[in-house]
């Protein structure tokens, strides 16, 4: 089975463009950089302004606990907290993925 994590984000609309070139960013080096990283989808949706959905697939949840302790991830973190004004995350299992 693997770790799935789902987050979303509100983000204050004078920054959204800066937050969404972070969140590229970061979504490359997580999939670059982390051999426990499988998936790292960065969704939006332009009849809601502001919102950022993300959908990540890990190993394990070892992986995600090596992603968050990450240099990449701290960065993010540090440089995007003041733009966010809203975070939801969801940690999931999967029972089933199609071959």
């Amino acid at each position: 089975m693997m770790y799935v994590v789902t987050v979303h984000f509100t983000i204050d609309l004078t920054r959204f463009d800066t937050f969404m070139e972070l969140m590229h960013q970061q979504a490359d080096n997580s999939i670059r950089l982390e051999e426990g990283c499988h998936q790292f989808d960065v969704v939006t949706d332009p009849s809601k302004p502001g919102e950022v959905f993300l959908y990540e697939l890990y190993t394990d949840r070892a992986a995600f606990d090596t992603h968050l302790e990450s240099e990449h991830f701290f960065r993010f973190f540090d440089t995007t907290e003041p733009m966010v004004l809203t975070k939801t995350v969801f940690n999931w299992t999967t029972c089933y993925q199609p071959k």
